[in-house]
Order: structure tokens, then sequence, then C-alpha cells
């Protein structure tokens, strides 16, 4: 399964986010909104994910974000894909020296594939709105979201996500 480090939203960019997934929901289309809530389903940016993580990279991550404090700009969006015959909707993250740097210092504590999509110079950094997006959707989903506005967020909350267990667990302090 997948295990993960994701860099969470501050509350007043989730909430945008999250109305985001609304409209599509209410629209019947493909939607990161879950018919059943979990409190650790919400908008992140994922620095890292693979099948394993190794015990030494877990025990290590939160000294890498001690003191995490960062600007972030979610801008336009952008579709993945296709593959499989769908598309990702997402919302771009603009990509900032700051950021590169923290998510290049992540992956490669955590082993990522220089040739992967988390290897360095490879990763696109980036918000789901929704997945399995048919490719006749794609006209309703870019309707339904209306204009988006660039939205600013301070990040300084990061966790780890482990679909196994189907937890998740805080790195940084709160």
């Amino acid at each position: 399964m997948t295990q993960s480090v994701e860099l969470t939203l501050d509350s007043r960019a989730e909430t945008a986010v999250r109305a985001q997934w609304t409209r599509l929901a209410e629209a019947g289309l493909p939607s990161e909104q879950r018919k059943q809530p979990s409190a650790s389903h919400r908008p992140h940016l994922t620095l890292y994910a693979a099948d394993t993580l190794s015990p030494e990279a877990d025990a290590r991550l939160p000294g890498v974000l001690a003191g995490l404090s960062l600007d972030v700009r979610i801008g336009s969006v952008l579709l993945f894909g296709p593959r499989r015959g769908s598309f990702v909707v997402v919302r771009q993250v603009v990509p900032t020296p700051e950021l590169l740097n923290l998510q290049a210092r992540v992956a490669t504590l955590c082993g990522a594939r220089p040739d992967g999509q988390f290897g360095p110079g490879r990763w696109t950094p980036h918000v789901t709105l929704a997945r399995r997006v048919a490719t006749e959707q794609v006209s309703a989903v870019l309707g339904a979201l209306g204009e988006v506005p660039d939205l600013t967020a301070v990040v300084r909350q990061c966790r780890r996500w482990d679909s196994d267990r189907r937890e998740t667990w805080e790195l940084t302090a709160s």
C-alpha cells in the first residue's frame, strides 16, 4: 500500500480547497470529497510516497521538519494524464526554492529513486481536487470549479500517512 509524507494546509486554504471538492461533488462529478468523512482525509501536498518507508527515515523525519513554516501559493488548475482513460484534476502549488529544497531533503531521506516521480527535478507540487475524471467530464469539472483565484497558505504541519493501517500522525509540533 502507500506510505507518504504530506504537508497539510492552514485552515483558510484547506477550507477553500474543500469548497472546491464540494462544488464538484454537488455537480455529480468526481471529487476528493468523501461520502463518509474521515478526519485523515484532507487537502495536502505530498512530499514523498512509496510502498514502504524505513524505520530509520521515520525516526529522522521530525528533525528535518522541525520549525516548519513555509509560505505556499496554490495556483492554476492542471490536468495529469490521461492515464487509463482518465485524468487527475489538481491545483498547482507554485514551486519555490524553499519548497523544492524541503521536498528534496524529505525524498532523499526516504530513499526516492532518482528517476521516480519524487526524484530530484521530477516532482510536481500539487493539491488534488478529483481523480478518475473521464475525458468527457473535463469541461464539466472546469465549469463547476469556475474561477479559481490563487490561494496562499502558511504550512506549518507535516504528517505521515500509512494506508495499511489507515492512520496519520503528525511529524511536526502543533
